[in-house]
């Protein structure tokens, strides 16, 4: 068998078993969605959001990209999080990272990775911002471990400094920033770094809201 077909099956066995334990489940969610949650996270297929925190489908909505990055100038992003947060009213955004993570890992090499090599500039540059930090460790999984992290830091904070995060900041006081990091050996969640709305930005990042 095709392994796409096994997907279907599994799909279709998957959906039943919904329905024999509970016959509205999906009627629930068909209308609309109220999630708490939108989820920044990596495209590694290791780390799925629902499965990692335990929820269900509709209470986490969710974006993903190499290496949980958010850029100032993908359009994808900041369209999920202005829905995310003016339309779904959601009261967290996490950005997860994970130890492990290939992005970070190839961003901290001189290796040629054609059109990725723009993608992975946004990590250089987090390792630059602390490069004297990272070089005293020696061990480079430590390394890249530290790294994973700092990049979490550095992703909460470009959304501290969107318009959208920081209108609904003073409108609604909401939502929290939360900054985690996976690990794949044994499936455990960390927090690097919390943001709300009384933090403080570099005054050159605040817009003035009227």
């Amino acid at each position: 068998m095709e392994s796409y077909k096994k997907l279907i099956l599994q799909n279709k066995a998957w959906a039943q078993e919904r329905i024999k334990h509970d016959q509205e489940y999906f009627k629930r969610h068909q209308f609309v969605q109220t999630p708490e949650f939108l989820w920044i996270g990596c495209s590694d297929s290791r780390v799925p959001a629902n499965e990692v925190t335990g929820t269900e489908p509709g209470e986490i909505f969710v974006h993903r990209n190499i290496a949980n990055l958010v850029v100032h100038t993908d359009l994808n992003l900041l369209s999920v999080l202005q829905y995310a947060v003016q339309v779904l009213k959601v009261k967290n955004i996490i950005v997860c990272g994970h130890y492990g993570c290939g992005g970070v890992r190839a961003a901290m090499t001189n290796n040629e990775y054609g059109l990725l090599n723009k993608w992975l500039r946004n990590i250089k540059d987090t390792y630059r911002f602390h490069r004297e930090e990272l070089e005293k460790i020696e061990n480079l999984d430590e390394r890249a471990d530290r790294l994973t992290e700092l990049n979490v830091i550095e992703q909460c904070n470009n959304l501290a400094k969107t318009s959208i995060v920081q209108r609904a900041w003073k409108e609604e006081h909401r939502p929290n920033i939360l900054g985690w990091v996976y690990h794949i050996e044994n499936g455990l969640l960390d927090e690097v770094c919390k943001l709300d709305y009384t933090t403080k930005l570099d005054p050159i990042y605040q817009y003035i809201i009227e």
